[in-house]
């Protein structure tokens, strides 16, 4: 039974990652070249609270219950985007800093060899 709901779950989540839109974008930004663009993703997160937003007026105006699904999953996609922008930042300043000790390193390790005036 446990291995039932392991695979399961396993099989979802695989088929979320590789289909839905959000997560297909969360996957680009997650990239060192999609970094840049956590915080203007930041933006995405308003169509989809103004979409709740609407979707909540339509269930108190008599629309179907089920509809409740839908407000979650909005609010759920845009708290993703609005926490990827501070986290795409902070991966960002990582990364430069990284890349920064590594050309430090490089350009250390090529000046050492290269002393004109050594004294023997």
């Amino acid at each position: 039974m446990f291995r039932l709901i392991w695979t399961v779950s396993v099989r979802t989540r695989y088929f979320l990652r590789r289909y839905m839109p959000t997560n297909i974008v969360l996957d680009a930004i997650r990239t060192r070249r999609g970094l840049r663009w956590g915080i203007p993703a930041m933006l995405l997160a308003l169509p989809y609270l103004y979409g709740a937003s609407v979707v909540t007026t339509l269930i108190a105006g008599g629309a179907p219950g089920w509809l409740h699904l839908v407000v979650l999953l909005m609010v759920w996609n845009s708290m993703k985007f609005i926490i990827m922008g501070p986290v795409s930042l902070f991966l960002l300043v990582r990364a430069r800093a990284s890349e920064s000790r590594g050309r430090l390193v490089e350009h250390r390790a090529a000046t050492a060899g290269a002393r004109p005036y050594q004294s023997v």
